[in-house]
């Protein structure tokens, strides 16, 4: 894509143009998924784990495929990997507007099945990144097509276990969703036009996360920080934004489980990205002489994870104010991260 030049403001300007089209599209396309999975009579976890997760990492998709292509190793890894720590705080945050710490809501274990695979894959890609890749078939690695695989096994194992109920959590808080008006003219659209709407969010989901990478990559060159630190903060927190505003619009309107669901299954997706991202990388195995950020980003993707798993099994935890426990530590942890991450650019 040929993008004329431009100073660091005006790339600052016009990030944060792109990042507000990401936000308002990432936002309705909540909504939409809400009134597809009523009409359809679909499981909200479900359509948050298979559906409204891929579609909010459509940024993730565009900025990595790009960035790959474009032969970026530090941009594609650390935002993949920086963005999982920013999407599980983005799932703490949530409990700003739910009833009560928002990991007590689930009814049946499969979100704590999602959090133990994503620990899982996230274990086996930081060992891998750790002992580089020993064995290189066509310039890709053998690490990265195990994550695929890994990945695809779990989404098989998640999807099985959907309708399992071997798990029965007590006191439980109020199912009834929250009273907040749906957006206007919703409940009158047929299915094609919510599903058109959906489409129509996506591609411009798609089209903006693309000029992200862009001007991700210009402003780490015109300001000096670098690729890795730029990656790991500000391009990972800006296609980061359809998670959040999902999240918080699935929350508002009482959809705990879709809102869940959709932060493990989009840190899913960006662990399994890395397989079509070596495909593109023509330099070596894109998990090979890794640098020590994308090994802090994995570190404390586990560790919010392994939080977020503590307090779906916790059901009685502390809690400050509506806020769990769970969801103070992980926004504690991901705020550490951001000075490790300074540390190590």
């Amino acid at each position: 894509m040929d993008v004329p030049s431009t100073t660091l403001f005006q790339s600052l300007i016009v990030f944060a143009a792109c990042a507000l089209s990401v936000w308002i599209a990432g936002a309705r396309l909540a909504y939409l998924a809400d009134a597809l999975a009523d009409r359809y009579k679909l499981a909200k976890s479900l359509v948050g784990l298979l559906l409204l997760s891929l579609a909010t990492s459509l940024p993730e998709v565009a900025t990595t495929l790009s960035a790959a292509a474009q032969q970026a190793r530090d941009l594609v890894l650390n935002n993949l990997f920086g963005g999982i720590a920013l999407q599980t705080a983005i799932l703490a945050m949530s409990d700003f507007w739910s009833r009560g710490p928002i990991t007590n809501y689930p009814r049946k274990a499969n979100h704590a099945l999602e959090a133990t695979l994503l620990v899982l894959l996230l274990s086996v890609t930081l060992i891998i990144t750790n002992l580089g890749e020993t064995f290189v078939v066509a310039g890709v690695g053998l690490g990265s097509v195990a994550i695929a695989v890994i990945y695809g096994g779990a989404i098989w194992l998640l999807r099985r276990y959907d309708d399992s109920s071997d798990w029965v959590p007590v006191d439980l808080p109020d199912p009834d969703p929250l009273a907040f008006p749906a957006p206007t003219g919703l409940g009158r659209s047929g299915n094609a036009a919510l599903i058109w709407q959906a489409g129509a969010a996506c591609l411009a989901i798609l089209v903006f996360g693309l000029l992200l990478v862009l001007f991700a990559q210009r402003i780490a060159d015109q300001s000096g920080l670098g690729t890795g630190f730029i990656g790991v903060t500000l391009l990972a927190a800006a296609t980061s934004l359809p998670e959040l505003t999902t999240s918080i619009a699935a929350v508002r309107i009482g959809a705990y489980t879709m809102a869940i669901s959709n932060i493990f299954g989009s840190n899913l997706i960006m662990l399994v990205l890395v397989f079509p991202a070596d495909i593109l990388f023509r330099a070596g195995p894109i998990l090979q002489d890794t640098s020590r950020t994308v090994s802090l980003a994995l570190a404390f993707g586990l560790a919010v994870t392994a939080i977020y798993l503590t307090g779906l099994i916790v059901r009685r935890k502390p809690r400050l104010g509506e806020f769990g426990l769970d969801s103070i530590l992980v926004l504690l942890t991901f705020l550490g991260s951001l000075g490790a991450y300074y540390v190590a650019r």
